[in-house]
């Protein structure tokens, strides 16, 4: 079967995120739908409400082939302390979402935001067999591809971490701000700290402060 015309957008939600899923979505868009869903206003995922992005995803659902690999809480703990590496967890998690979208449709480019040391995602994907133009670059949001691929990421993380929110009594915040610690410190207070890990990534500093230890310095954001 002859490669698709067209490219593959892949991005993900919840990597700065304390609680929720890390989501990784891919998103194939051939070469005649990209003005239309740039037209209809597709664009990075950041610059739209929480409400838009679900609104936007089930558009881009119906219209484009896509996949989501969804990484839960429990989940991201195991494979970050296997791979102890933020990066090399993305790598892996990209290559499998390209790997699902590639059974779906065939096609040989792949645009994604540059996380890193390209390597990682290079040989994540030959290791599966896969040869494909892979090109990676700062704000590749701006291609439509890789801003559907940002959206459909978005709604699934909220969606995911408002089944964690419902599941456990308790509204769980996006970012990693006072907020979270706070939301964070009334988990453990009803549901343990051996829970923690059940809805949070642990590797974040967000952890000491949740649990009442120092770490002497603020952090907003994942652990590299």
């Amino acid at each position: 079967m002859s490669a698709a015309s067209g490219q593959v957008g892949i991005d993900e939600s919840g990597k700065g995120d304390y609680f929720g899923p890390l989501v990784i979505a891919g998103v194939y868009v051939a070469r005649e739908q990209e003005e239309p869903l740039r037209a209809a206003g597709v664009r990075d995922s950041k610059t739209l409400s929480d409400k838009q992005a679900a609104a936007f995803a089930e558009q881009i659902r119906v219209l484009c082939p896509f996949t989501i690999v969804a990484i839960g809480p429990e989940r991201y703990n195991s494979l970050q302390a296997s791979f102890k590496n933020l990066n090399h967890l993305l790598a892996w998690g990209h290559a499998r979402a390209i790997e699902n979208l590639l059974e779906q449709v065939p096609c040989d480019r792949v645009v994604a935001d540059q996380f890193g040391d390209e390597r990682f995602l290079k040989n994540s994907l030959m290791a599966k067999g896969r040869t494909v133009t892979l090109i990676q670059k700062p704000r590749a949001e701006e291609e439509v591809a890789v801003a559907a691929a940002s959206i459909i990421a978005r709604s699934e993380f909220l969606r995911r971490l408002q089944e964690l929110s419902t599941r456990y009594g308790i509204v769980l915040p996006k970012g990693a701000s006072d907020l979270v610690i706070t939301a964070g410190k009334e988990f453990v207070r009803r549901h343990g700290t051996e829970a923690l890990g059940q809805v949070a990534k642990l590797h974040f500093r967000t952890t000491a402060s949740v649990r009442g230890k120092s770490t002497g310095k603020r952090q907003d954001a994942e652990d590299r």
